[in-house]
């Protein structure tokens, strides 16, 4: 049977604060990052082509574009925002709030996991025409919206099966096996 673990206890804004020492995101990646963010801006229109041509392409991923305009421009915002230079409690937050959404729309994790394909190629592409530093900074980045991201989808999970158990050290157990 597995102990209670301290990771459990990690919630909210918090995550980003840990993940952040986990994947040595650093002042100097920011400040990197951030030089690179007007670039973003004007690469986003590209970037968001291509995803939509993606996802418009296959009809099990076309039929969650409702409003491709207000969903184009949220995207092009976010991608941008990788190269704020700011990771905060704020940014964590509103990446849960995006996780928050596609669960509620019921889109399966491996559609957004998938695109990330692109916003990667797009992003790292911006990042080495700065230096190879600027290429690791975004990589770590990239790796802490993923896991945010993710998390709001096992939040979701955890808070339904505690809410069916009672408890939320019950449902950590049911999930893991024990």
């Amino acid at each position: 049977m597995h102990e209670d673990r301290q990771s459990w206890a990690v919630k909210g804004a918090d995550i980003t604060r840990e993940l952040r020492g986990i994947l040595g995101i650093t002042d100097a990646d920011c400040e990197l990052l951030k030089r690179v963010q007007p670039a973003a801006r004007d690469a986003a229109p590209k970037m968001v082509e291509e995803f939509y041509e993606a996802l418009l392409s296959n009809p099990l991923t076309s039929e969650f574009i409702t409003d491709r305009d207000r969903l184009a421009a949220t995207l092009a915002s976010w991608f941008a925002e990788l190269f704020c230079g700011n990771y905060d409690d704020a940014y964590a937050n509103k990446r849960l709030a995006i996780g928050d959404v596609h669960v509620r729309i019921g889109l399966p994790i491996r559609y957004p996991l998938a695109m990330l394909a692109v916003i990667g190629k797009h992003g790292e592409r911006l990042a080495a025409a700065h230096g190879e530093a600027t290429v690791s900074a975004f990589r770590k980045v990239l790796a802490l919206d993923v896991a945010t991201f993710n998390q709001a989808y096992e939040n979701n999970q955890l808070n339904h099966l505690a809410e069916l158990t009672g408890s939320e050290r019950l449902a950590r157990r049911l999930l893991s096996g024990g």
